[in-house]
């Protein structure tokens, strides 16, 4: 499966996050807008195949394949741009500053949202025959995850806050290893392979994805979900979406930033051989 050592993969992470801060804003919004459609469709897909089989696990075995999708065809989620873009400024890399990966960031959250509030629009008209019929077992199931992860939370205050902000750490800790995933091989196999497993492990966990809720909420509002806009931002999407950056960032980028690219100096052999000399003499 041609598998890259981590100094080559961490390499091309840092290219990767210079590469983003340098394209167009059209090639910017077109690959966001089709990475927030495919992740959509994707949760649709994995919602469908857990309801109409019982088996939320096997939902969850299922879902990565639109992950897979997005990023073979090289499109961007927000998730992987938090953790990739600011390696490039640690790098030094021209160019590169606060203000540039601010406006990327800001671009792939525009695009995303456009991609997965098409896909909810499309989905709740193809569900309802137009919105004249129910949802059906599906779409019930789609719309009940927005009051569930709004109003759930706020009945819990602070504490429901913060746990939600750990779950999306939780989350794109695993998300950003499955987007290095898919440079840890040169072959397709050893792509999909490296990516399938964080992403099944965050949507069986339940954690708090913020481009897949961008199709969720929205789509639940138009069921007519019992929560408001404000409800959605503040008790889901913002802290989220900042958990997601701390996560991201703090357990894959850095880490394996400072580990395998600008790693600590190496113990020199007199010093090996002067502790064991004192160990010796004890």
């Amino acid at each position: 499966m041609a598998y890259l050592i981590p100094t080559e993969f961490v390499t091309k992470m840092v290219d990767s996050g210079e590469s983003k801060i340098y394209m167009s804003t059209r090639d910017t919004l077109i690959r966001a807008y089709m990475a927030g459609a495919i992740l959509a469709l994707a949760a649709v897909f994995a919602v469908t195949v857990a309801v109409q089989t019982g088996s939320f696990l096997l939902g969850s075995v299922l879902f990565p394949v639109g992950f897979i999708m997005l990023y073979l065809m090289g499109f961007d989620l927000l998730t992987g741009v938090f953790m990739l873009t600011p390696l490039a400024l640690l790098d030094r890399r021209p160019g590169v500053t606060v203000q540039t990966i601010l406006r990327n960031w800001g671009l792939v959250f525009c695009g995303n949202f456009a991609g997965a509030l098409t896909v909810a629009a499309m989905m709740a008209f193809v569900l309802t025959m137009g919105f004249h019929t129910e949802a059906g077992p599906v779409g019930e199931k789609l719309a009940g995850v927005g009051e569930a992860r709004t109003l759930g939370y706020a009945e819990h205050g602070t504490a429901g806050w913060l746990t939600i902000f750990l779950r999306g750490m939780l989350c794109n800790w695993m998300v950003s290893m499955g987007v290095v995933g898919a440079m840890v091989s040169t072959h397709v196999s050893g792509k999909v392979i490296a990516m399938w497993m964080p992403i099944m492990l965050f949507f069986f966990m339940g954690f708090e994805h913020s481009v897949v809720n961008m199709f969720l909420f929205p789509f639940a509002m138009m069921m007519g979900g019992d929560f408001s806009v404000m409800d959605y931002l503040i008790w889901n999407e913002i802290p989220t979406a900042l958990g997601n950056l701390v996560g991201g960032l703090a357990f894959t980028g850095l880490t394996l930033y400072s580990t395998h690219y600008k790693t600590a100096p190496k113990r020199h052999l007199s010093n090996l051989q002067t502790s064991s000399g004192m160990v010796s003499a004890k």
